[in-house]
Parts: C-alpha cells; structure tokens; sequence
C-alpha cells in the first residue's frame, strides 16, 4: 500500500484509496516537463480520466450533450451542452468553466462529462462548458475575457440554443472558480446582471490566506500552489486577478461558494463569503465535512461525493428558480437539516485580516 505520510487530516477511506490512487497513477508517468507544457497536459488528462471512470458515477440517462462554437475574445471556442431530455423552451443556463489549475483542463475530461450532465439533469439548469484558453500561452486576462465574450455570445444566441436569457449565470471549479468569478465583476462592471454565480473550492486569493493553507497543501496536491498562480496573474496586479483583492464588490450577482473543509483555499472562500456578504451581495457558503480538494468528484465511492452533489443541485435549481424535485426523493427540509449538519462539523478557521471589513457570515438560508 502506498504510504501517503503521517500529517493528513482524518479522511474517509474513500478519499484516502483515491489518494493512493492518484499517487499510483502520477508515479507511474514519465516526467511530463513544465505545468502547461503540452506533455504535462496529456499526462494531467491520462490521470484525470482515469479516476473519473473508477471513482465517480458515470454520466446519467436523460441528458442530451450537443458541441457548440461560442465567440471568446479572440475568436470561436468549442463548448458542450448539457440539457435535460425533458426540457422544453428556454431553460436557466450556466456558463461552466472547468478546473485545471489554470494550466490543464478541458472540456473533453471524462471527469468534466460526467460531473456536467449530472449536475444538468439534477438542478434542472442547461449547463455550456467552455474550453477556455489556457495559460501560460493565455495568462491572466485572457480566459476572463473568454468567458465574458461567451456570456455575450449565449445572450445573442438565446433563442437558438434554448437559453432564458434573464436566468443565464456563471459557474466553475478550483481554477474555473476564479475565472468565474472575475467574469462575474466584469459583468457587473459592464452593467450586464447575471442571475447567479456557482464558485465550487474557488481560489478567491490568488495569495497566501488562512491557516488552511498552509495545513492542508499534501491532501489537496498543492504543494507548488504559488508557482501556479503566477504562471496564471503572468505579473498583474492583485486588485484585477483576484477576486477578495477586487476593489468593490457591490451589486454583484448573488453567489454560491462551496468549499471543501481540509482544502488550502478554504479560508480564501470564507473570507470572500464575509467579504460579499458586507458589500450586501447575496451568498450562500456551503463546508463540505471531511472533503479535500478534488473530492466531491469521488460519488461513485464517497456518500460524502453524493451529499456535495445534492447540495450543489438544490442550490443551483433554488438560486435559478428551476423546477425539479429534492435528489433522490429527500424533502427540501431533510436536505436543508443534512446541510446544517456538515456546517455544524466544521469549525470556523482563524482568519488572517483580509482588506474589507468581515463580519461573521450567516452560513444557511
């Protein structure tokens, strides 16, 4: 058995054997060079899609995937639909920005497949992922400016692709998190309103944040998380990169942030709750107990997987006013008790002071 050290959190076992398995499969590789460089990025999407097919479910009848070209800043860029077969007109959609680090990633991803035509038939809300460009060839503005065009895009194209153009939002994971977010800005800058924002263990601080950070990099795979960022920022300022240093942050759309309870970018997404929260932006944190970054992927294994994954449906059919029912025939009020008990495990982290003032956050509805 391959021995992952002696200063992890307490883990499941699930989350631990996807752990060893991760481990396994990245040794097992050749050294695939710089992060970004094309070698790193097929052996990033070999591992990738690997522990999708054993760890999480497989992608739900139900779901019609179609390819679409959308307008990015600096021409077309391939995206995939993800619908309910039983959705019929103009549905809430979200522009979805996979994970990666900033570097890796695409839409192509057994991982994002699966996770996207779940999460479209459970929340009741058209999902469009984007293949964004990707640093270090497209730092820092560039996959913001990407999503900002598409959004524009999908406005333009409502009628055609089956979109409500008042309830089209934007979303992603890790590294799509903080695109997201910094479209979301962009967006308000622009006086273009969006119904909502999905910000899934969101990088917010593109700096050191918290005690998190420093306590959780082995679980997570993040021991060279700052040479990641700055391949991204590429030397820009904080105030324009990321999101917490943004210099307002009034009138933006309302939010949902999840965050993993052992992630290093916990206390980042704590501290851009309480930071949305006294700019009078709606926003809904919600800790997953017991998870680690790239854990709430693991639903074919982890109940802990399948919770995050009903939890971030009902949030997404609530904030877009879809009609679906509770996952799996639970009550909007057992789900609501099964959210207030993974708040209650977690304990609030110290915090590092942050620019903007921060109040305590009200964590449920």
């Amino acid at each position: 058995m391959i021995d992952l050290g002696d200063d992890l959190p307490p883990l499941d076992e699930p989350v631990l054997a996807w752990l060893r398995r991760t481990v396994e499969l990245t040794a097992a590789l050749p050294d695939a060079g710089p992060a970004g460089s094309p070698a790193r990025r097929r052996a990033a999407r070999e591992v990738s899609d690997i522990l999708a097919v054993e760890f999480t479910d497989p992608a739900p009848d139900g779901v019609r995937v179609d390819d679409l070209m959308v307008a990015g800043a600096d021409g077309p860029l391939r995206a995939r639909r993800f619908r309910s077969t039983a959705a019929a007109g103009p549905q809430p959609t979200m522009l979805w920005l996979h994970g990666g680090g900033w570097t890796e990633g695409t839409i192509d991803e057994v991982l994002n497949e699966r996770i996207c035509a779940d999460r479209a038939l459970r929340s009741g809300v058209q999902l469009i992922s984007l293949e964004y460009r990707l640093a270090p060839e497209h730092p820092f503005p560039a996959p913001v400016l990407d999503a900002v065009a598409a959004l524009a895009d999908l406005r333009a194209h409502a009628e055609e692709w089956g979109i409500d153009p008042h309830r089209l939002g934007i979303g992603g994971n890790s590294a799509g998190a903080t695109i997201a977010a910094s479209a979301a800005l962009r967006e308000r800058d622009g006086g273009r309103p969006l119904r909502h924002q999905a910000l899934e263990v969101p990088p917010t601080a593109l700096r050191p944040l918290g005690e998190s950070m420093g306590r959780y990099r082995r679980a997570s795979g993040m021991e060279d998380a700052e040479g990641i960022v700055e391949i991204y920022r590429a030397g820009a300022p904080l105030a324009e990169a990321s999101p917490l240093d943004a210099a307002d942050h009034r009138h933006l759309a309302p939010a949902l942030i999840l965050a993993a309870e052992h992630d290093p970018l916990r206390d980042g997404a704590i501290a851009y709750t309480r930071t949305l929260q006294a700019a009078g932006v709606p926003v809904v944190l919600r800790i997953g107990a017991g998870h680690v970054h790239g854990s709430p992927g693991l639903t074919a294994r982890w109940h802990g997987a399948r919770v995050w994954r009903d939890v971030f449906a009902h949030e997404v059919a609530c904030a877009y006013g879809a009609a679906v029912a509770p996952p799996d025939g639970a009550s909007p009020r057992s789900l609501t008790e099964t959210l207030a008990t993974i708040e209650t495990r977690t304990p609030t982290p110290t915090l590092t002071p942050t620019p903007t003032p921060t109040p305590t956050p009200t964590w449920r509805r």
